[in-house]
Formats: structure tokens, sequence, C-alpha cells
């Protein structure tokens, strides 16, 4: 979206347009016809009806605070999920931390020294800022991009102790604050897709501002948290940090390090959010190799995949009474139900057969058993899961889950069924 674009979308009858764009059809090209009908121009037409499927994208996200917000769609790809944010906000600001926004203190001189700082740089849409603010610091939030920085204000406005500035993070004075919120850009400059979206950036030197300048600023800060991409090579998390990732509702979103008071303990650690909460640690990692590896049980359990990013894998072999199918392999397997809370790091299927991994005998023995439907999933199994799912040419029939995977140094195709 250029400026020009922008700046007519936040004009106050516009953006009442956007609140009721409901009111008109469905079919988005009979809404193009019905808003170009009523005077607006198509480059205004357009952006009303990416921003509308953009909020429709972004409740996912942000929940019903979505239809209130703007978006890019880089940005809001970018964007914190908000009980993620939450977590950010209370280890930047201290679990249970008294910020001294209490109603009863304001206008006190005391109060308002006591409130916390923070700056939030390469805030993209506002989420992270949305949830600083939200439990009370006082909230810079700075982006390098004119438009999205534009759309950061707007989403803040209702935050009277956030404010926005367009600029880059490196222009800013960073000893002025309590902690420092860094979440580097990711994706290129420039003309994007047929979608609007722009190319993924893999060198975090080619990250804006890159990741050698981030960490710096970090391990001087009194507090900080670096938001980056789960597919973080291990090498690349410093000593003094501790490498959190976080799944989200079975969904990895993140990796973030945290430094000074914002990190809990060093090292390596996955937290699982969603019905239920897990930490795992590295600290929790056993000593030696569990016993039985290779030996199939009566379960078979899919680690969380930020606990498989963060290399725990093995930290639940203990309290799940459980061992792998392979060293390499992130499938364990137990003769025990799981239960207890390690459990929340786990989807669980019971092994119901082994069978032939070649595909006309495979086919044959799905067939025999009433088999016609087919999740399939794999670990250590060069198959691209949708050829397979062609290749069998299932008749109608049951449903079941496939795991392509390896047992020793068998390649085996485990029928299960979800617990």
């Amino acid at each position: 979206m250029d400026p020009q674009t922008l700046t007519e979308l936040l004009d106050v009858s516009v953006l009442d347009r956007l609140d009721r764009i409901e009111d008109l059809p469905a079919d988005e090209l009979a809404r193009s016809s019905a808003l170009r009908k009523e005077g607006y121009s198509a480059e205004v037409t357009a952006g009303l009806l990416t921003q509308a499927q953009l909020r429709r994208d972004a409740v996912k996200k942000l929940g019903p605070f979505a239809e209130d917000m703007l978006f890019t769609r880089d940005g809001l790809a970018q964007a914190t999920r908000l009980p993620v944010a939450a977590h950010h906000a209370r280890r930047l600001l201290g679990e249970g931390k008294d910020t001294g926004g209490d109603e009863g203190t304001e206008g006190s001189a005391d109060a308002a020294d006591s409130t916390p700082t923070i700056a939030d740089l390469g805030c993209g849409i506002g989420a992270d800022s949305f949830a600083f603010a939200g439990m009370g610091a006082q909230v810079t939030a700075v982006d390098a991009d004119e438009v999205t920085a534009a759309i950061a204000s707007f989403n803040l406005r209702h935050l009277a102790n956030a404010s926005v500035e367009h600029a880059r993070a490196e222009d800013i004075d960073t000893s002025a604050f309590d902690a420092l919120w860094f979440d580097p850009a990711r994706r290129t400059v420039g003309k994007g897709t047929k979608s609007g979206s722009t190319a993924r950036i893999f060198d975090p030197e080619d990250f804006s501002p890159s990741l050698s300048w981030v960490i710096d600023k970090a391990l001087a800060a009194k507090a900080a948290g670096v938001k980056l991409g789960p597919a973080l090579d291990h090498s690349l998390v410093p000593d003094e940090a501790e490498a959190q990732w976080v799944s989200h509702l079975s969904e990895v979103v993140e990796v973030c390090l945290y430094f000074g008071e914002a990190r809990q303990r060093p090292g390596r650690s996955a937290l699982v959010m969603g019905e239920r909460t897990l930490l795992v640690h590295e600290d929790d990692l056993p000593a030696d190799d569990e016993d039985g590896v290779g030996e199939l049980g009566q379960y078979l359990l899919e680690p969380d995949g930020a606990i498989v990013r963060a290399g725990l894998v093995t930290a639940l072999c203990g309290p799940l009474q459980a061992r792998r199918v392979h060293p390499k392999i992130a499938y364990l397997t137990t003769d025990v139900e799981p239960t207890g809370p390690a459990s929340a790091g786990v989807t669980i299927y019971e092994v119901t057969d082994v069978l032939p991994a070649k595909i006309p005998s495979l086919r044959k023995a799905l067939i025999s058993r009433g088999i016609g439907s087919v999740v399939i999933k794999k670990r250590g199994a060069d198959i691209v899961p949708d050829q397979v799912r062609r290749q069998l040419k299932l008749p109608a029939g049951d449903k079941a889950t496939l795991v392509f995977t390896r047992l020793g140094d068998r390649h085996v195709v485990l029928l299960t069924q979800p617990c």
C-alpha cells in the first residue's frame, strides 16, 4: 500500500465504509462494483476490499480487536498473536510486577517515575505494543516503513500511553528506555507478489535491523526481548540469552531471545500455549539415552513443534515413560497412554498396525481393513504426502492416520488413530 492510498483510507468517511462493508454483497466483484458506484476511486476500492479481507484473516491472531484495526499483508504475517504478545509483556515487565498504573495513583509523580518505558523497535502493525501498553508500560513504537508506522499509530490510537515514531531502530537512543523489544523485519522491501506479500529473508544479517546489531543493543539493555522466526539456527543464540521457542494452539509461531532482567534461565526452552500450558527447558534433558530406542509401543507420540525446534524431545521421555522410535527422529512411543502435565506437549495416536511401505502393498492392506480416507504424516521418510495419497487411490471407507517413519533401520508405515 502506498502512502497516498493509506491517507485516503484514513478519511473518516472511508473508515466508516470499511466498518460497514459487510452490508455489501459477499461476492468481491459485486462489492467492487458497488463501491465504485458510490464514488470511490479504484485505489481506494481495492484498499477497502483488501482491508476487509485482512481483518477477517487477523481474527485468528488478534480476536475481536481485528475489526477495529488496519493492516498490511506482511505486517499481519509477522504480527504477534495477542496471547503470545501478553506473554512477551509479562517477560519484559516482570511477572506480576506493579507498573505504577493503578487507579488512585494517577497524577502522582512517584507513580509516573515508576512506570516502565519500553521501546518497541520494529513495531509492525503494533500487536506487541498493544500488549505492552495494555499492561501499563509507557511505549514508544518505532518502525522504519512509513505506511507501517502510520498503521501502527492508527491501531494504537486508543492507548494514551503508546506513541509511534516513523524512524529506523538504529537511530533511536535505546539507553533512554527500561526495556527494549526487537522484531526485525524479515521480508524484502519493495515490490511484492500478486497477493501483496514480499519474499522472506533468511540471512539474519540482512534483517532490518541486522541480528548482530540487535543482539549488541539487547546485551547492553536492562531488559530486552528479540522476536525471530522459529527456524533460527541454535548456533546464533548468544550464551547470555534464553532462547524460548513458542507454539500457540499447536502452531509454532516464534523463537524469542531474552536478555537481562527479562531472562529467566539461560539456555533453550519451549513454551506450549493452548488449552494447557507446558514449559520445557534444556535442564530437563536426561544425561543418558532412554532404554528401548526403536521398540514400538502401543502409542505414538508427536511432540509439539516448539519442543522439536528447541531440541528438547528427549526431555519428555521420563515424564511420559516414552522412548524415541529412532535416535534422530522426533517421534516418541510408549506402552502407557500419557497423562499428567507433560502430555500437553504431545499429540497422541494409538498404533493399530504396522504396514508395508511400498505403495501397492500398502494400498492392498488399507483396503482390506476398510480404510478409505487417510491423513499422512512423515518423519525420516522421503515421501510427498499428497503424491502418496493420489497413488493410493483408495475407495470410500473409514478414516485413519498413516505415519511414514523408521523403527531402528526399518522404514515402516504405522496405521494409527488419534486418541
